[in-house]
């Protein structure tokens, strides 16, 4: 896997500290920002121009899915890998019809270095716990 620079939005900066540590160790990604709604994520995106977004569903002030679509038209050639808890079908086709990359469900977290691949491959990525729903 290439270099790639990547954004992570959680709200939860417990989450996101855990991921910036964990990241660099698993996978060929660099933490270059972070954010904890969806508007920071927006303005975050379009100022970095990362080649990944994780991107949590249940964020303050914008959702994960609306700011995915705010993230599309600022910064088109990032990937996005929603990484949420909810794993709802009907959640996961509204954030995939976003232009989304994939959907990765926190409970499937060991799936991530595989999600990343995928995604940056151009290819697209289900939760498996999603996809039998």
């Amino acid at each position: 896997m290439a270099h790639c620079r990547t954004l992570i939005v959680d709200d939860l900066q417990e989450f996101r500290h855990f991921l910036s540590s964990t990241l660099p160790e698993k996978t060929d990604c660099e933490v270059v920002g972070e954010a904890c709604d969806g508007l920071q994520a927006v303005a975050q995106a379009e100022r970095l121009q990362p080649d990944l977004i994780l991107l949590d569903i249940g964020l303050p002030s914008l959702n994960g899915i609306q700011a995915a679509r705010r993230i599309r038209k600022l910064s088109p050639n990032s990937k996005i890998l929603f990484f949420t808890q909810n794993s709802s079908t009907e959640i996961a086709q509204g954030a995939l019809a976003t232009g989304a990359n994939g959907y990765l469900l926190k409970s499937d977290a060991t799936d991530l270095p595989y999600a990343i691949e995928t995604v940056l491959k151009g290819e697209q990525f289900l939760s498996s716990r999603v996809r039998q729903n």
